[in-house]
């Protein structure tokens, strides 16, 4: 009998949320890290008496109500709503692109009327089928939303020109025919009341968890000490990039912390100019309800090539990335004794509430329940 039934490779949404299944039914569990911190990208740390997105904005939102009551039977969650602005060289917009929006580039205040503007404005794209995303952005929401909100933030977060992106990356773009500025049309939506790091701990209350430690470096040491691993780091870094290296896209925080209660009046607001070199301005205070710090802290977002020395945050699937990553993943079902998940072992960008769904299934599935 070997001292742990699993190892979790990585602390983060996936490997919380199985370590909890199996520590419900007196499963012991190893959890090694590689940051010095558990969490992965939804740790929160408090500075002021304010909870920092350490990683970035993350709002838990969800149409499942069995994964909403999921996580509130674990910790609190208050009733935060997204509804971030967009900054266009200083003009201010709504997001989702809304009547609110329509009526800040036209000055509509019709359905029919901001109707009648983007079929207009979508004129001849209407009939193309589209060979890179700006053709497609300008087929779904024309000229002026297109140019204005989209084009600027998109090739800063991808780093390359819209023309040389694939069209499937904006498969649809959401267009509203209401005033409604809530991003996510989901059910369910907050965040929770004291921060991710109070959930991903008590998810994790059971179980052994040793912090900045990289598993790779020590494959045949934990491998000896459990029955199976749950890898939930890059799939092609587990396999020592043996068909190539995956890309992925990464990013880069400026916070900090400022003599005001109030910089911006809202939690989030995308720059959506190209000249400006971040993509957001995040003020943290303003996703909890009724916080009453004298001084305010702000993240500036900055996307950036992925190297080995920075985090990945969000694969690019482009035609030759998904094939590597097929090559890898016919690897991977190989194995005995090891389960790959998350985003990263996944290589997919998934919404919380998909990856708390996939780790309870794939805990299920492993346990033939």
């Amino acid at each position: 009998m070997k001292k742990y039934d699993y190892i979790i490779v990585g602390s983060g949404l996936f490997g919380a949320v199985f370590a909890h299944q199996a520590g419900l039914e007196n499963r012991k569990c190893l959890i090694v890290e590689r940051r010095p911190h558990i969490g992965g990208n939804v740790y929160t740390e408090t500075r002021q008496g304010i909870h920092i997105h350490q990683y970035g904005a993350h709002i838990f939102h969800t149409n499942e109500k069995k994964i909403w009551d999921y996580v509130n039977s674990l910790v609190e969650f208050n009733h935060f709503v997204n509804s971030p602005m967009a900054n266009y060289k200083g003009e201010l917009y709504n997001l989702p692109f809304n009547m609110n929006t329509f009526h800040q580039l036209w000055g509509v205040k019709t359905p029919d009327e901001a109707k009648k503007i983007l079929a207009k404005q979508i004129g001849e794209y209407a009939a193309i089928e589209p060979a890179n995303l700006e053709e497609q952005a300008l087929k779904l929401a024309g000229k002026d939303i297109y140019e204005k909100l989209i084009k600027g933030y998109t090739e800063k977060q991808w780093g390359r020109k819209a023309t040389e992106l694939s069209p499937f990356i904006i498969k649809r773009i959401p267009l509203r025919f209401t005033f409604n500025n809530n991003y996510f049309n989901d059910r369910y939506q907050g965040i929770p009341a004291g921060g991710y790091t109070g959930l991903i701990e008590k998810m994790i209350e059971r179980a052994d968890v040793e912090l900045n430690v990289d598993f790779l470096d020590n494959r045949t040491k934990y491998e000896s000490i459990a029955e199976t691993t749950v890898y939930t780091g890059m799939i092609d870094e587990y396999f020592d990039y043996c068909y190539g290296t995956l890309e992925y896209r990464s990013l880069r925080f400026e916070t900090v912390c400022l003599n005001t209660d109030n910089f911006q009046g809202n939690a989030v607001i995308n720059y959506t100019d190209y000249e400006t070199p971040y993509t957001r301005i995040i003020e943290h205070k303003h996703f909890e309800t009724g916080n009453t710090a004298t001084q305010t802290i702000v993240t500036k977002e900055y996307p950036e090539k992925w190297d080995s020395n920075k985090e990945a945050c969000y694969p690019v699937n482009n035609e030759q990335n998904n094939k590597l990553f097929t090559q890898y993943r016919q690897k991977a079902v190989q194995l005995k004794n090891v389960i790959f998940g998350g985003r990263l072992a996944d290589y997919a960008y998934y919404d919380m509430d998909k990856t708390v769904m996939k780790a309870l299934e794939t805990y299920k599935t492993m346990n033939n329940k």
